[in-house]
């Protein structure tokens, strides 16, 4: 494992004294006065502890060292907190970093799932699209082989009123037709397309 030295980063600095074999709570509360020497020595005692317990949560090395660091970065800015008769300096660093790991896990989680519901949203859409997609060009086909099957002025004469917009009148100049064969014409030829197509008949199948 290998776990960086506070010499850098957040730590201010303090006083250089060296603290020998004094307890962890002597350490905190030097610590909590912003000795870096006494933090420095107590961050080399607890860290395998902490490593370990945050190691047995989280499975994964790289991310149980980064969170140890977390850790020991809270102890650093937290130690005027600790309080001695709720427990031992051991049991207040190992509550935070149990609590930081834990965080650590729900966090990883969370975004799995945001990632996983994406994904689904995403798969979900795209089968709709290509669904729609097939659905439409079928039903297109389907209307092509019915209109083909019409006689050719039946045929002209309702792709003009209805998929380029004219009316009877214009359909019949433009055909060269009388206007009541044009109307008979569109009227047998929207009945055997109904028929081709197997719907039901409109309510309005003439237009004004």
């Amino acid at each position: 494992m290998t776990v960086n030295h506070p010499t850098s980063g957040p730590w201010p600095a303090g006083s250089q004294k060296r603290s020998g074999e004094v307890s962890d709570a002597d350490l905190l509360a030097l610590t909590a006065g912003g000795d870096t020497a006494a933090f420095s020595t107590l961050y080399d005692r607890v860290t395998p502890w902490v490593f370990g317990l945050v190691r047995r949560i989280l499975r994964n090395p790289a991310q149980s060292e980064e969170v140890t660091q977390e850790v020991m970065i809270d102890v650093w800015r937290t130690a005027t907190r600790y309080d001695a008769s709720r427990g031992s300096v051991h049991s207040w660093i190992l509550t935070i970093a149990h609590r930081r790991a834990v965080d650590r896990v729900r966090s990883e989680q969370a975004a799995a799932d945001r990632t996983e519901m994406v994904g689904a949203r995403s798969a979900e859409v795209d089968f709709d699209q290509v669904a729609d997609t097939v659905t439409t060009r079928l039903e297109v086909e389907q209307v092509r082989r019915c209109l083909d099957a019409l006689t050719e002025l039946q045929r002209e004469s309702i792709e003009l009123a209805y998929y380029n917009g004219y009316t009877y009148p214009e359909v019949a100049q433009r055909l060269g037709a009388k206007l009541p064969t044009i109307k008979a014409r569109m009227r047998d030829g929207l009945i055997r397309l109904r028929d081709c197509l197997g719907t039901t008949p409109s309510t309005s199948e003439g237009r004004p």
